[in-house]
């Protein structure tokens, strides 16, 4: 069920790679008229769309008819996205095969494929049609918000707090408590993959925390990334991270160093909180002083991103699912904090079912629904 919830959080960033994917194909020089009318009728359909993603995320849960329009926007997008990656892929085998310098070369090659094939004729009509639906649906258009604002995540929890996790937690402490000694890599990197509040972090906060885990490695670290990556800032992050001490370093190579020196001392476990960064390179260049670390060291990461996961895997991601009915009514009747009284009245009991019914296992709409509700018993409201 989890691919069948949708919403900005999800949809926005996604709406920005296509984006980004277009500005790209969009900016040869010699482009035919027709294929540069379809990618901006594209283009104009994106824009306006990514206005009301965040309404449409907060309706979906009580309109049937969002929740629809967000899953038909959704396959629309995969269908838009996945012709834009192959027509990158053409254009780089042209540049290849022929004159490098030469955009024409490329650009005759991908408008003959398009021509034959009308996929981008009919995949934009698609994205076009259901973004028209949005006007049906009074969705209301919100500035693009800067999330630098967010308070970042911590690696503590309550314990008593998490519900329908066990299986979970003890499938990914598996992995980390593992050493294979027939590995070539010394370091594994772990994602635990899922929609936005799904409860990542708190199996993450809740791993962290694990006794045996404590045994097993010499030093913990926990670092909030967010989407706002940046290599020298995640670094420096990581290493006070470790070291408890503020890390006055501004430069990448001196950081790398540092890190580097104090990773190749001990056995590590690194958390790596709401990943988004999708670039192979970013990467790369920032696990470098991790992999001459001592073997059988750790990184777990979380991210909403399978793309994410398959960049710094080393081995299957933990795909996190959504909870069942009956652990979402634990989320929300503690959120709630019901009374003795509200618990055993069946008509409040109902209702709160009710809700949790509309949440659709998501424990952050279960717990911000309880929250709403936290101490009211009234059956009005």
């Amino acid at each position: 069920m989890a691919e069948k919830l949708y919403g900005g959080a999800y949809l926005s960033p996604f709406v920005d790679a296509v984006l980004d994917n277009l500005t790209s194909i969009l900016e040869e020089e010699d482009s035919s008229p027709e294929r540069n009318n379809l990618l901006l009728r594209l283009r104009n359909c994106l824009y306006e769309v990514g206005p009301v993603l965040d309404d449409a995320e907060l309706k979906q849960f009580t309109d049937k008819r969002v929740k629809k329009w967000l899953v038909d926007l959704q396959d629309s997008l995969y269908f838009a996205d996945d012709l834009l990656d192959e027509l990158s892929t053409k254009a780089a085998i042209a540049a290849t095969q022929g004159d490098q310098g030469n955009s024409s070369c490329w650009s005759r090659l991908v408008d003959s494929y398009i021509e034959d094939t009308g996929d981008l004729e009919r995949i934009v009509g698609r994205v076009d049609s259901v973004v028209a639906r949005k006007s049906y649906l009074r969705l209301k258009e919100t500035a693009k918000v800067d999330m630098s604002w967010r308070i970042p995540t911590t690696s503590l929890v309550e314990p008593s707090e998490v519900c329908g996790r066990k299986e979970d937690k003890e499938a990914i402490l598996k992995l980390l408590l593992h050493d294979d000694d027939t590995a070539d890599a010394d370091l594994s990197v772990i994602p635990i993959v899922g929609m936005g509040g799904i409860g990542k972090t708190t199996l993450a906060q809740l791993i962290y925390h694990d006794d045996k885990l404590k045994e097993m490695f010499d030093f913990r670290g926990w670092v909030c990334v967010s989407e706002e990556f940046d290599v020298v800032k995640v670094t420096k992050a990581i290493i006070e991270a470790i070291t408890s001490i503020p890390c006055n370093l501004t430069d990448l190579n001196l950081l790398q160093h540092e890190l580097k020196e104090k990773l190749s001392r001990k056995k590590f476990f690194v958390v790596l909180d709401d990943v988004w960064k999708e670039n192979y390179d970013d990467w790369n260049m920032l696990l470098k002083p991790f992999q001459k670390g001592v073997k059988g060291s750790k990184i777990l990461i979380t991210t909403r991103s399978k793309k994410v996961a398959s960049v710094v895997e080393t081995v299957s991601p933990h795909e996190l699912r959504l909870l069942s009915h009956e652990d979402c009514w634990l989320v929300f009747s503690k959120h709630a904090r019901l009374s003795t009284a509200s618990m055993e009245n069946p008509t409040l009991v109902k209702i709160g079912k009710d809700i949790i019914k509309k949440c659709d296992g998501l424990p952050l709409a279960a717990q911000a629904l309880g929250s709403l509700l936290r101490g009211n018993s009234d059956v009005k409201h």
